[in-house]
């Protein structure tokens, strides 16, 4: 069985993870969206919040399962028996960033990372940039599934 992971912390889910995860589907006979814990971080929505948006968007694919995990991704990706890891690159600056990471995967583990380019309509969006729209009270419904809805 092919089984990637998707990780991120998804603070929360956007169109880009959307684009990623229903463009990575057809590698996959299943794939996990991990998301990542760290007690260090503040979050501007609940755990519980980011579990439903995600369970929400695609409660018709049987192939994608939503968990959650602490430590490092090669770790939880053994422990699911998960054979690659899944990223989606927006940049240059993404993927120097991600391919240190995939390197440094790659060294502790037998662990693949498979990159998607984000389509070029959605390349612009981040996390960080839809929080800082709903700070601002703007209208963030443009950058997120229709499952996300700030408070």
């Amino acid at each position: 069985m092919r089984r990637a992971i998707f990780p991120g912390s998804f603070d929360p889910l956007t169109l880009g993870h959307h684009d990623i995860i229903t463009r990575g589907l057809p590698l996959f006979d299943e794939l996990i969206i991990a998301i990542g814990i760290n007690a260090d971080k503040k979050y501007m929505f609940s755990l519980e919040e980011r579990i439903r948006f995600i369970s929400e968007a695609f409660k018709n694919e049987p192939k994608i399962k939503v968990n959650t995990y602490k430590g490092l991704t090669v770790d939880y990706c053994k422990k699911v028996e998960a054979n690659f890891i899944l990223r989606g690159l927006r940049n240059p600056a993404d993927f120097e960033f991600e391919k240190a990471i995939a390197h440094t995967n790659r060294h502790l583990s037998e662990i693949e990372t498979v990159f998607l380019l984000t389509s070029s309509g959605k390349s612009y969006i981040s996390s960080s940039i839809v929080r800082d729209v709903i700070r601002n009270g703007g209208n963030y419904s443009l950058l997120v599934p229709d499952t996300v809805k700030a408070n």
